[in-house]
């Protein structure tokens, strides 16, 4: 039996449907995962993706991932390739088997640009595109302790492979410094990538208002835990010139 993953046309995708259930997506796919295992002693079910890929639904390559990282008690249940069990192609949501393009769509024209209080997804062109998480002044810094944040500081960022290098980072930390446009100073979740340096130092050098509100910082972001990140750019930068000042022509003369 074939069965084709639902494509949003004539109906709206999961995100636009969705409601804050996680128990009753639970016990669904767990239903329909027991469901499963029965009929493969008698009949065989193969899933058609929106890619014309077409994928045999076996437990094998059926898996329960977790909703939320800190409530594993919550999971959804998943279809992995084959041939990469590290990679979903579907997500079973609503008793239907979704792509995961059609996961990260919307049929809501309204969804444009930065939304949600503190995980921001970027849409473009009914697309998810990106995302950035904050952790909000004054919330916890984590289970087991009474410390709270300082400062609102921007967490974890991502933006798709396809949509990079398009200046997504540079619009989502913007939005960030204009979201707390009160704040006199704001936060970046320590440590910073090697490529998350490289936006803030474009961002910095479009937006040089901004230069003495970012910090990196340690958890909860006081003052002993935070370093100017404009700073850490400029010094960087100078330590390389005069490397190169301090031992170029050397090398040239040993050459």
């Amino acid at each position: 039996m074939e069965v084709e993953v639902a494509r949003g046309a004539t109906e709206a995708y999961p995100v636009d449907t969705l409601e804050d259930d996680p128990e009753g997506y639970w016990a669904a796919a767990l239903a329909y995962y027991e469901l499963l295992r029965e009929r493969a002693q008698t009949a065989t079910e193969i899933i058609s993706l929106s890619t014309g890929e077409q994928v045999t639904l076996e437990t094998s390559s059926l898996c329960f991932c977790t909703m939320y990282r800190d409530e594993p008690q919550h999971k959804i249940l998943v279809l992995v390739n084959p041939q990469d069990t590290k990679t979903v192609v579907a997500v079973y949501l609503k008793e239907s088997w979704w792509s995961i393009e059609d996961v990260l769509r919307t049929s809501d024209p309204t969804r444009e640009g930065l939304v949600k209080e503190q995980v921001k997804i970027l849409w473009r062109d009914g697309a998810a595109v990106g995302f950035y998480s904050i952790k909000m002044k004054g919330s916890l810094c984590g289970d087991g302790t009474s410390a709270c944040y300082l400062l609102p500081v921007f967490d974890t960022v991502f933006v798709r492979r396809k949509n990079r290098c398009q200046g997504l980072g540079t619009a989502m930390l913007r939005d960030f410094c204009d979201t707390f446009h009160g704040d006199e100073a704001l936060g970046i979740s320590c440590p910073i990538s090697a490529a998350m340096y490289k936006v803030l130092r474009q961002f910095l050098l479009t937006c040089p208002g901004e230069r003495g509100r970012l910090w990196e910082v340690e958890a909860p972001g006081a003052w002993g835990q935070r370093v100017n990140i404009w700073l850490k750019v400029y010094l960087q930068e100078r330590r390389l010139q005069d490397g190169v000042d301090r031992w170029g022509p050397e090398r040239t003369q040993n050459d």
